[in-house]
């Protein structure tokens, strides 16, 4: 949110990007990335998403959000597991104030090659269902980073994260 805020200063443009929020996001700055973000891509519980639609609701924005699934099962990766992420995208979808656009995963790091395909079919099949049976306006495929956009494109993705390739490794 803070790096968010201080480039967002620099944007001649703002209204002409769609920025979109990647990363575990803190309840306590829900307010500021609702205010921040077009789209915030890893909404990973019940109770964030519904802290994103009383924010979104205090402004009258129509938040849009990508939920974000542990499809690794990676202990260090936040996000619904797959087996309760369809009966929470049924429960989001009813927030008036959110709009359920995509679903998003971040894979463990270092898999095969064989095992990320499965990682990503897996969650290209979580967002079919969920476009099926609950919300069609689940369309988005957020995954694939620059060391694997290509699979990820292989599975589906309609969204990738290159900025290491763009941009270089981020300072620690």
């Amino acid at each position: 949110i803070q790096e968010a805020e201080d480039k967002v200063k620099s944007f001649q443009h703002r209204d002409k990007i769609e920025l979109h929020l990647i990363g575990h996001l803190q309840g306590n700055k829900a307010k500021r990335a609702v205010e921040l973000f077009d789209v915030i891509q890893t909404v990973d519980s019940i109770k964030l998403a519904n802290r994103l639609d009383n924010y979104s609701a205090d402004i009258g924005k129509k938040q849009r959000i990508f939920l974000q699934v542990n499809a690794g099962a990676d202990p260090k990766k936040q996000g619904f597991s797959p087996e309760e992420i369809i009966l929470a995208s049924s429960e989001i979808s009813k927030l008036p104030n959110i709009i359920l656009e995509g679903i998003m995963t971040i894979p463990p790091h270092g898999l095969p090659e064989e095992k990320l395909r499965s990682v990503y079919s897996q969650t290209r099949r979580i967002r079919d269902k969920i476009r099926s049976e609950t919300n069609n306006n689940c369309q988005c495929l957020s995954m694939g980073m620059s060391d694997d956009f290509e699979i990820a494109i292989e599975e589906g993705a309609t969204h990738i994260r290159v900025g290491t390739a763009l941009f270089g490794e981020r300072p620690q």
